[in-house]
């Protein structure tokens, strides 16, 4: 960002599903999620939940639903995805050239697969992306700390600087 030159941003909140988090403490990352959505929905900037279908045929609707902790809300976009990286076969990129989008907030389930997947999927892109504080998963609790330790990671207080600026 050069000077005041304002940024838009999309939030992308990957995999919060039932399928994958049901037995999973979300607390903590939920409300990370929800207060920074809040936050770029303010600044007139995009949230997008990422639906995994992959296996829509052999799980039911209600399984691949957004767990109740995650806030949805009617303006929001979903992108369904049959693969791990959010970008491949899907609408995304298009979304978010239509909106001029040239920095992306990655928050979302699974640190080490879809999450990351879909981090270098906006980079092979040309977008600029972080990885939202606080705001990951995994199954594997290790790959919280690899991703914050090898990737860029942004707090919910510089993406409020940013939509307000």
């Amino acid at each position: 960002m050069q000077g005041s030159e304002a940024v838009n941003i999309a939030l992308l909140i990957v995999d919060m599903q039932i399928e994958f988090l049901q037995d999973r403490p979300v607390t903590t990352a939920s409300a990370y999620i929800n207060h920074t959505a809040q936050i770029v929905r303010s600044g007139g900037h995009p949230v997008i939940h990422i639906q995994d279908v992959e296996e829509a045929g052999t799980i039911s609707p209600e399984r691949l639903a957004f767990i109740p902790e995650i806030q949805v809300e009617k303006d929001d976009l979903i992108v369904k995805k049959t693969f791990s990286n959010a970008f491949w076969q899907t609408e995304l990129e298009q979304i978010l050239l239509d909106r001029q989008i040239g920095f992306v907030v990655i928050a979302g389930f699974d640190a080490g697969n879809c999450v990351l997947f879909t981090y270098n999927g906006a980079i092979e892109r040309g977008l600029k992306a972080a990885i939202l504080q606080h705001g990951i998963l995994s199954a594997k609790e290790d790959l919280v700390a690899l991703m914050y330790r090898d990737r860029h990671v942004i707090s919910y207080p510089v993406i409020e600087f940013m939509v307000q600026s």
